[in-house]
Formats: structure tokens, C-alpha cells, sequence
């Protein structure tokens, strides 16, 4: 990565006896675009709230652009920011609630106009200037709330679950909006989410956090295909989670030995209990090839219907006590004829079973 635009250093922050961050550090490059992922209560809030200089850090540092902005006020710090409430000023026509920053800075009034109409063509809401947020739908609330804070041109934009409160339509588009607008505009960006399919959609890299700290980031791809916890392995997306015995042949789940070829088993010993994560989608219907040890036959409990394809509850003598959840396409399972109480064979893909202690 580049020289990091904003960097947090030994960020901590208490609240009395509780530990709310311990001691995070993260770097984000110019122009990146950066979701902070987690449950609720994991600190990704506050976090996101001691960058904008709304929350005091009991220690650490923040550096943006190599300027040191640890104890400034927000008024001092170069961001923008969007809040889940859209905290739009319901007195304000459309206009003055995205110009207020520029009026706060003494710009003149023919600069303000045109940066106003600039915006709001920007946010796809030419000509609105003379509504009110009242008179708004949600989504177009949230487009003025973006709006006011790119007005003054911030080096960094700050998103607290800006789309949480839209349903789910609306959310979709404006996070593609917001996320094309970003690039256009090439703004350092921070979001809070624990919307994972939204993080997944937007982010150049995910900060998955978890009890005040930082359990991985990366890419979209790294997070999902190699959780570095247990956690990770836990929280993101859907997974199947199975306890295994390691022996000379590879992992023993029930009356099978299946092949494991991911770099996570190097270092085990064998007679060793591991937990193993593999992916609905790593679990395969088809093909299936003659002689391979990861092939076994499973029995079908439960199908759910997702659309093109079904959640298929599946287990097997192979298996021990585990159950398995494996996506299956619609034409699939019409084509084979099968149904609950269907018997067929599934290969474990070696190289996707990820191993952990």
C-alpha cells in the first residue's frame, strides 16, 4: 500500500472500567474506499466517531495527510459526514441545508449557488433547491444528506450506516450511487456497516471488527475465502462449520477420511482435533469423479427456496453427528428429481476446507 493518508495509531477508548477500542491501528490510503464490518457493540461506531473528533480517544494517535488531528475539534478536521438519520435541518429549504458548511466558511453567494446546483445534479436531484426534507422520500434525503457533506470538498467522507434506515430497494441503488460518485470524486472514504453484502459491494478493503479490536482486514475476496479467525470464519457470510480428527490421511469426520489440501492444516499433529469451515458453495453435486476420497453419500433433510438455486440441508454417515449446507441450483435438483429424503452423492472440495485449532 502507499503512504497511508489516514493512519490510527494505539487507538484505545474507555468508558470508565469498560474497554470499548483496545489499541487499534489501521492504515487507509488516498482516495480508498474502507467499511468498518462488525456486530453490534464491536466499536466500529466509535471508531468511526474518534476520526470525526466526535468522540476523545483515551489514547492513541490519528494522523490525516501526515497532519496530526488527534485533539483537534471537528471543525478543524478536513471530513464530511453522512449519519444513518440523514440529520437534515427539517426548517432548511433543500438548498440551505446543503450549502449551511459553505455559508459557515463566508463563501459568496454566487460561488454557494453554483456549488449547490453542481451538488445536487451530482446526487442525481437537479432542481430541487426550494424543497423541503419533508417533502423528500428517504433515499432523497439521504442523496441531500451526501450532498451537504461534499459541499466544502472534504479530503475525507465519513458514513455512519448511511443506508440503514431505507428499505431494501433504495439501499441497493444509492450504495451503487454512492459507491460510483466515489470514484468519481476519488474522496478517501470510511463507512460504518453491518450490512456484509453492503460492505462486500463497495469496499476496496474490509476492517472486520470484534470487542473493540480488529480480527482482519483485506479485500472482499480475503475476508471471505480466508478468514484469518475464528470469528472471521464465524461472522462472515454462511458457512459450515464441522469437528474433525486429523489422521496420516487427512481429516475424519464420521466413517470417512477426507482430503484436505489448504495451506491452514500444515503445523497440526495427527490425532488432533480441528474445527474445520467450508463454504455452502465449496460443497459440490456435480461433477463427481470415480475414486476421489472426498466424495460420500448424503440424505437431504430440508430445502430452501432462495430464487435460482436452494439451501440444502444435507447429512451422511460419512459425516458423523455434522449436517452440511450446500447450495444447489433450482434446475439441479428438478433435473435429478430430488426432494427431502433424496439420497446423492457430494464431493468436499480439498483445497476450500479451511482449518483451524
Amino acid at each position: 500500500m502507499s503512504t497511508p493518508y489516514l493512519r490510527l495509531s494505539g487507538i484505545r477508548k474507555d468508558y470508565g472500567s469498560f474497554t470499548a477500542l483496545n489499541d487499534v491501528a489501521l492504515d487507509i490510503a488516498q482516495g480508498e474506499f474502507v467499511c468498518f464490518l462488525g456486530p453490534s457493540g464491536c466499536g466500529k461506531t466509535t471508531l468511526l466517531r474518534i476520526i470525526a473528533g466526535l468522540e476523545v480517544q483515551s489514547a492513541g494517535r490519528i494522523e490525516l495527510g501526515g497532519r496530526d488531528i488527534s485533539r483537534l475539534p471537528p471543525a478543524e478536521r478536513d471530513y464530511g459526514i453522512v449519519f444513518q438519520s440523514y440529520a437534515l435541518f427539517p426548517n432548511l429549504s433543500v438548498a440551505d441545508n446543503v450549502a449551511y458548511g459553505l455559508v459557515n466558511r463566508r463563501a459568496g453567494k454566487a460561488q454557494v449557488t453554483a456549488r449547490v446546483a453542481e451538488l445536487l445534479a451530482l446526487v442525481g436531484l437537479p432542481g430541487s433547491q426550494a424543497r423541503f426534507p419533508a417533502q423528500l422520500s428517504g433515499g432523497q434525503q439521504q442523496r441531500i444528506a451526501l450532498a451537504r457533506a461534499l459541499a466544502c470538498a472534504p479530503s475525507l467522507l465519513l458514513l455512519d450506516e448511511p443506508l440503514s434506515a431505507l428499505d431494501a430497494i433504495v439501499r441497493v441503488k444509492l450504495r451503487g450511487e454512492i459507491r460510483s460518485l466515489q470514484r468519481k470524486l476519488g474522496v478517501t472514504t470510511v463507512m460504518v456497516t453491518h450490512d456484509q453484502e453492503e460492505a462486500f459491494a463497495v469496499a476496496d478493503r474490509i476492517v472486520v471488527m470484534n470487542h473493540g479490536g480488529i480480527e482482519q482486514v483485506g479485500t472482499a475476496i480475503q475476508i471471505y475465502r480466508e478468514p484469518a479467525t475464528l470469528f472471521v470464519a464465524d461472522f462472515v457470510g454462511r458457512i459450515n462449520a464441522l469437528t474433525a480428527t486429523l489422521e496420516a490421511g487427512g481429516l475424519r469426520l464420521g466413517t470417512q477420511v477426507f482430503r484436505c489440501e489448504h495451506e491452514s492444516l500444515s503445523g497440526h499433529a495427527a490425532g488432533r482435533e480441528l474445527r474445520v469451515y467450508l463454504r455452502p458453495e465449496d460443497v459440490l453435486a456435480r461433477p463427481i469423479p470415480d475414486g476421489d476420497s472426498n466424495v460420500f453419500e448424503a440424505q437431504i433433510d430440508a430445502i430452501e427456496f432462495m430464487g435460482p438455486y436452494c439451501l440444502v440441508r444435507v447429512h451422511g454417515e460419512s459425516l458423523g453427528s455434522a449436517k452440511l449446507t450446500v447450495y444447489l441450483s433450482l434446475n439441479y435438483l428438478a433435473e435429478a428429481q430430488l426432494q427431502v429424503g433424496s439420497r446423492l452423492k457430494l464431493r468436499l472440495m480439498a483445497e476450500r476446507m479451511r482449518v483451524f485449532s
